[in-house]
């Protein structure tokens, strides 16, 4: 495994630094703006502008790399997103951050394009499973420990905002510095989203009910604990836990979802995203003991996307694979863009209460229906099953890296999916 990563190691040490900068900048606005004065319903719009810029990326981002190529556009994407950073501390007004949470979800794009692209084309087919995995550990474990860096100041002052701008600069040597050479990208096809839900209609439901919440909690989660009382070394503590579990939450939950019939996991997993919302909701008023309910939270609902892809590859041909997950990623994307701006409105309305009601309510709904589609019928697969792999949301290209039947970099033919394992990776 180390003959793997040490070739790849200048990519995933540029995409942690990055990651660090910009989970420290998300947690730090929600906070800075929460002091400033701005409305719970104004921080979601800001929360749903960096995903609809995130949206727009993905339409963006790939056209760009193509004519600037790799490196330079990662320091492009590097060069707007430090300036970004910036400017939020030099003039704090809603509208203004909103246009510059627009450009960071575009120049967010910009970079998991780059790196995944890259990482295609390193990946030998036979061992892009554990890269993939290896990604998306060093993707969550850097979201949680970009918490960590409140502790170095306040939210008010300037430091934070100047140690993110100099994480995300910080990414560019790795990746600036690195011989490997430069990849194709490509554009990923897409699926109309009537294939789609006659393919998995729980998936399509899975998938709009996880944007849903997991925007909200990207943009309010920071929001909503200091809401409750929730000291800022708490905070920190309150996102982080929370991203940890969710990363160490998906060895189990992709088990139980290799175990059983998919849409059965499925609306187990969901039915326990939403319970934790309800005792979240339930414990804020006692300080600490919300920190348990944020574990219940995480574990549970960061494994809601995987198994809902999971559960698309099993009723797909294999031609079909990277356009239906491009189609649910738009999807998701979609639900990311519109949850914020909903729950910062239900905040508005009820108080901070009403996020962990409101991730309740997108997870109720999505377990109920993956229960009642699993009583209707047996679950027919497709090909052979496909296997849980943890994943975050993050831009089209990861999905070539994921697909364990395509060479996209290289042009080699398919393989034949190998049988899922006892348990999952």
């Amino acid at each position: 495994m180390l003959a793997l990563l040490l070739p790849i190691g200048a990519l995933l040490t540029g995409i942690a630094l990055m990651l660090l900068g910009t989970g420290l900048l998300n947690t730090l606005l929600a906070l800075r703006g929460s002091l400033g004065g701005m409305s719970d319903q104004t921080l979601g719009l800001i929360g749903s502008a960096y995903f609809v810029g995130f949206f727009a990326g993905t339409l963006v981002a790939p056209g760009l790399i193509r004519r600037m190529g790799h490196i330079r556009a990662f320091a492009f994407f590097a060069a707007a997103t430090a300036v970004c950073v910036l400017l939020h501390a030099l003039y704090t007004h809603d509208l203004f951050w909103m246009l510059l949470r627009m450009v960071t979800g575009i120049a967010l794009v910009g970079f998991y394009t780059v790196i995944e692209s890259w990482l295609n084309s390193q990946a030998p087919a036979a061992h892009r499973g554990q890269i993939f995995s290896v990604y998306m550990a060093v993707n969550l474990f850097a979201l949680a420990g970009a918490q960590q860096f409140l502790n170095l100041g306040s939210p008010v002052s300037f430091t934070l905002f100047a140690v993110a701008a100099i994480l995300v600069m910080l990414a560019l040597m790795p990746v600036v510095a690195t011989r490997l050479p430069p990849p194709a990208v490509t554009d990923a096809p897409r699926m109309p989203l009537s294939r789609l839900w006659a393919a998995a209609p729980a998936a399509v439901v899975g998938a709009l009910a996880s944007g849903l919440a997991m925007g909200a909690f990207w943009a309010l989660g920071a929001v909503y604990a200091g809401r409750i009382g929730l000291a800022e070394r708490d905070i920190a503590l309150f996102i982080s836990l929370t991203i940890v579990a969710g990363a160490l939450g998906q060895w189990p939950m992709g088990r139980l979802s290799d175990t059983l019939d998919r849409r059965r996991a499925l609306a187990l997993i969901a039915g326990l995203a939403a319970a934790s919302g309800v005792l979240i909701a339930l414990l804020g008023n006692f300080d600490k003991w919300v920190l348990v309910g944020c574990v219940v939270f995480g574990a549970a609902a960061f494994a809601v996307y995987p198994v809902v892809v999971a559960h698309l590859i099993d009723h797909l041909q294999q031609q079909d694979i990277l356009p239906g997950n491009a189609a649910l990623l738009l999807l998701h994307g979609v639900g990311a863009a519109i949850g914020p701006a909903l729950a910062g409105a239900l905040m508005g309305i009820s108080g901070a209460a009403a996020l962990p009601v409101f991730f309740a309510l997108m997870f109720a709904p999505a377990a109920a229906f993956a229960w009642l589609q699993s009583r209707r019928a047996a679950d027919e697969i497709v090909e052979e099953a496909a296997h849980f792999m943890p994943m975050l949301r993050t831009s089209p290209t990861v999905l070539e890296m994921m697909n364990p039947g395509e060479d996209g970099a290289h042009g080699a033919p398919a393989q034949t999916p190998q049988p899922p394992p006892s348990h999952a990776p």
